[in-house]
């Protein structure tokens, strides 16, 4: 039974506990927003990184370039906590979830009671079994404020700066293009026959490969490390191909690894992710889940996804907030994502997934800037849009209203860039 009803108020939530562990954009939004929904009892903000809660994107791009001053990065000051009397406690981690007493015990040893319990707890990056990776020095993941710092501390201390990247992702290429900026000899390893071949067209994979290597980086591809080379302050990376690469840092960007074990623990629903309904709500009435942790439905798709965005972990903090406290709302956005390399700045909008077909729009007279629409027959599922915000607007435009485009149009770049103009007559 629900303990919630459309009809809560603010005294109704007085004496009660909302628990969030995770202190990250959707751990921080979601307690934020408890206070803009009503919810007038304690909110306790449990998050194991010691730093005050921090924008992740900027770590593989301004943050890692630039001069590693955090505060302009930080979710919210110091005063904004006090202020909504949200009760912070950082390098503390959650050890286990008592469902039946609605107890959380923490490593500290106390235990720490809740009505409602909301876990954003993300997700850690994925470290391969490659031979030699644990002993290898000067070899970091790229997740936290405290990897970026390690990355840029092993970088100021090495004589020749060989930089070698595993994994051809955006964090990989994020990560290539700013240390690049500060002066690396950096190479990018990739599995797969091209980079981002996971999430973008190979028109969009060809475009970035060719951007890093006019900008002095290294992208090679279909490159298996088959193991890792300590060599006193050396690493030598080795391929299946034999190929040998030498590096003073290494850098593993081969995706994450969600964070579910508080929730099989707990005996919740697991399913590519923590499984919530369109309110965020796990299969415990009780428990909540939000960010990139979750498996959840979109309803524009009509199918369960797993996001890794902050956009996703804003919206389902909103949502989450919002069932907490009794209101009636729901899950339903178009996922966005963006990433920053160089002097290219890349809009996503849309799930690109079972596409048949591209449609690439070159802007007149632009030199970097460009559009790759994909469809599946005649409904369009994403846009990429490479330095053009008008074509990232209209793309989640008609993403949203479902309407046909006259895709020889879109593909003829003297064709007005108009809604009226692109659309099916």
């Amino acid at each position: 039974m629900v303990e919630n009803s459309p009809f809560m108020s603010e005294e109704s939530t007085k004496n009660q506990v909302c628990v969030i562990i995770g202190a990250s954009h959707a751990g921080v939004n979601c307690a934020f927003a408890l206070r803009k929904e009503g919810w007038s009892g304690d909110i306790v903000l449990l998050d194991a990184d010691p730093a005050l809660p921090y924008h992740r994107p900027p770590l593989s791009k301004a943050y890692l370039s630039g001069d590693g001053n955090i505060e302009g990065h930080q979710l919210k000051g110091v005063d904004s906590y006090q202020k909504e009397n949200i009760m912070l406690h950082l390098g503390i981690r959650v050890i286990s979830i008592n469902r039946s007493d609605k107890t959380v015990t923490l490593s500290d040893g106390k235990i720490q009671p809740y009505h409602r319990l909301v876990l954003a707890t993300g997700a850690i990056p994925l470290i391969p079994p490659i031979p030699g990776i644990d002993a290898a020095p000067n070899l970091f993941p790229l997740r936290t404020l405290a990897d970026t710092d390690y990355i840029r501390e092993a970088l100021r201390n090495s004589t020749q700066k060989r930089v070698v990247i595993i994994g051809g992702g955006y964090i990989g290429l994020e990560t290539a293009a700013s240390l690049k900026k500060l002066g690396a000899t950096v190479t990018v390893l990739e599995l797969q026959e091209r980079v981002l071949a996971r999430v973008t067209a190979p028109e969009m994979s060809e475009f970035f490969q060719t951007l890093h290597a006019k900008n002095g980086v290294e992208v090679l591809t279909d490159k298996a490390v088959s193991s890792i080379e300590p060599q006193d302050q050396v690493t030598i990376v080795v391929c299946a191909d034999g190929s040998r690469y030498q590096a003073d840092v290494v850098v593993v960007g081969c995706g994450i690894r969600v964070n579910i074990e508080l929730a099989e623990q707990a005996d919740l629903e697991i399913e590519n992710g923590i499984r919530v309904d369109a309110t965020a709500r796990t299969s415990d009435d009780n428990i909540f889940a939000i960010g990139d942790c979750t498996f959840h439905h979109n309803p524009h798709y009509n199918r369960f996804i797993r996001l890794e965005s902050v956009q996703n972990a804003v919206d389902q903090a909103k949502v989450a907030a919002a069932a907490i406290c009794g209101k009636e709302t729901t899950y339903d956005t178009i996922p966005w994502f963006w990433s920053d390399q160089y002097d290219v700045k890349l809009q996503m909008v849309g799930l690109s997934t079972g596409y048949d077909q591209t449609v690439v729009r070159k802007e007149e007279g632009e030199s970097i800037k460009f559009s790759v629409w994909y469809f599946k027959s005649d409904t369009l599922l994403a846009v990429d849009a490479v330095n053009n915000a008008k074509a990232y607007v209209l793309g989640t435009r008609f993403i949203k209203d479902g309407k046909k485009i006259d895709q020889a149009k879109l593909s003829d770049p003297s064709a007005d860039f108009k809604p009226g103009n692109l659309l099916v007559q």
